[in-house]
């Protein structure tokens, strides 16, 4: 066994291990510390796949960004671990068989990959000449993938939209109008008039008191 098979191995115990930590964690935080490193040991086994394009933005987005605003969130609100296990058992084997699916799904297709005669490629040379993979991966999400990342953009778009506005929806501190209520508004519900004296007169000050001997 070289030393690329064993760092292989070694990655996929840890993010095997680390993915059945994030579902098993008591506590969210470590949950999704536990995600953290999960992610980490799959761009490292990215790296070793010669794919550094994806293994750094792994990194740099889920790890630098997702997960830090996973954990800001999952630190800030209070969450009630016994109500979220209260139903636990009485869903689990409906999650179980969801679960059983997917990984029959997964086995059948990388058991297709493993028996596969072809041979392995060097994704980093093509015809002898060397080939960028970041530059192979631009070509395809804007040629053939096109519509899919612009289907997905829209989908972020729309998320990062309602996101926005179901925070701010039920916050005290911050100013909305309703169109509905500006329609069906009346004058009278506007102005009122209150009749009051041209000119008030002065306020005259009591004589002080004269002080005795």
């Amino acid at each position: 066994m070289d030393i690329q098979s064993a760092l292989f191995y070694l990655f996929s115990a840890v993010m095997l291990f680390a993915a059945l930590r994030v579902i098993t964690a008591r506590n969210p935080v470590h949950a999704a510390l536990y995600l953290v490193l999960a992610f980490f040991q799959a761009s490292g086994i990215w790296m070793l796949l010669k794919a550094e394009f994806l293994s750094i933005t792994l990194v740099l987005v889920y790890v630098g960004a997702v997960m830090v605003l996973f954990l800001f969130v999952v630190m800030m609100i209070d969450i009630d671990i016994d109500a979220l296990k209260k139903d636990f058992w009485k869903h689990f084997p409906l999650a179980a068989f969801i679960g059983a699916v997917l990984a029959l799904e997964l086995a059948s297709v990388l058991m297709g990959g493993f028996r596969s005669s072809q041979i392995a490629v060097d994704p980093n040379t093509a015809n002898g000449l060397p080939v960028s993979n970041t530059r192979e991966l631009g070509v395809l999400l804007y040629t053939e993938y096109l519509y899919p990342l612009e289907i997905a953009a829209v989908i972020l778009l729309v998320a990062i939209v309602s996101a926005i506005a179901l925070t701010m929806r039920e916050r005290k501190d911050t100013k909305a109008q309703n169109p509905s209520e500006q329609v069906k508004v009346k004058a009278a519900d506007r102005l009122r008039m209150v009749k009051m004296d041209a000119v008030q007169q002065p306020v005259v000050p009591p004589a002080a008191e004269e002080p005795k001997p």
